[in-house]
């Protein structure tokens, strides 16, 4: 049998080698390093838009934001009808401001003309359908006299107004135009003083006035004195107003053709 030889000499062969503490961190700290990039690196192929991770210069780049253009509206249809259906609402486009603007416009001048001019009532229609003056003051009812002109201006612009307000109460109240023009009312024009107008005296049944309003009053005015007259009253609430009126002084005289011409 063998024996190991003791000497001091042979035994130094089977001793560890001495390893320092630096070398060995040098060795275990790249491994502990590539464990933890290994879950960043998985992360990074996850969220990435290519699964081919060989571009992994492409993947990590980041895309540019492109900002919708404001002026032009480059949407194609299949883009807008794609985003109405997944429920995207659409911004407004300057071009579909504009036409929200132009029918906006439309609809308050048509608004406008509607209430101010009542579809084309003229003075020529409400003195059509007046009731003539002699008539008025004998079938027992209250009357309203307007005298007038085919030139005055404010004349024009109320009658839209004094024909609904006529509308309301002409089964119970008389409405009679006389036209200033004609020669054939110089009296009652000295008996009412017709100085300016439209002139509107408020007959009561025996066809004693009541009050008058010369010049542009407002609707509501005509329509108190109005439904005054037709229950009765024995005043009526605007008896002496005066708004912006002609002057009678301008009315150009003609010959009356029919002398039985109420106009």
């Amino acid at each position: 049998m063998a024996r190991v030889a003791s000497s001091p000499l042979g035994l130094h062969r089977f001793r560890p080698l001495p390893v320092r503490v630096h070398q060995f961190l040098q060795v275990v700290r790249p491994s502990i390093q590539l464990h933890n990039k290994l879950p960043r690196y998985q992360k990074i192929v996850c969220c990435q838009t290519s699964p081919n991770p060989t571009e992994s210069s492409s993947a990590t780049q980041e895309n540019p934001i492109v900002e919708p253009a404001t002026d032009v509206d480059s949407r194609t249809p299949e883009t807008v009808a794609s985003s109405t259906e997944n429920g995207i609402p659409e911004y407004p486009t300057k071009t579909l401001n504009k036409q929200i603007a132009v029918v906006s416009t439309l609809a308050a001048v048509g608004l406008f003309l509607s209430t101010r001019l009542d579809f084309g009532v003229s003075l020529k229609d409400l003195s059509a359908m007046a009731l003539p003056y002699e008539e008025a003051l004998s079938n027992g009812k209250p009357t309203v006299v307007e005298f007038y002109a085919d030139w005055c201006e404010v004349c024009r612009e109320l009658a839209p107004d004094i024909y609904k307000v006529e509308q309301q109460y002409k089964d119970r109240v008389n409405f009679v135009m006389l036209n200033v023009d004609n020669t054939k009312w110089e009296q009652e024009l000295d008996e009412f003083g017709v100085e300016g107008i439209p002139h509107f005296a408020f007959l009561d049944k025996d066809g004693n006035e009541e009050g008058n309003v010369v010049g542009r009053i407002p609707r509501q005015y005509m329509l108190e004195n109005v439904d005054a007259l037709a229950r009765g009253k024995s005043s009526v609430p605007h008896a002496r107003v005066v708004g912006q009126y002609s002057s009678a002084e301008s009315r150009r005289v003609h010959q009356v053709v029919d002398p039985r011409s109420h106009g």
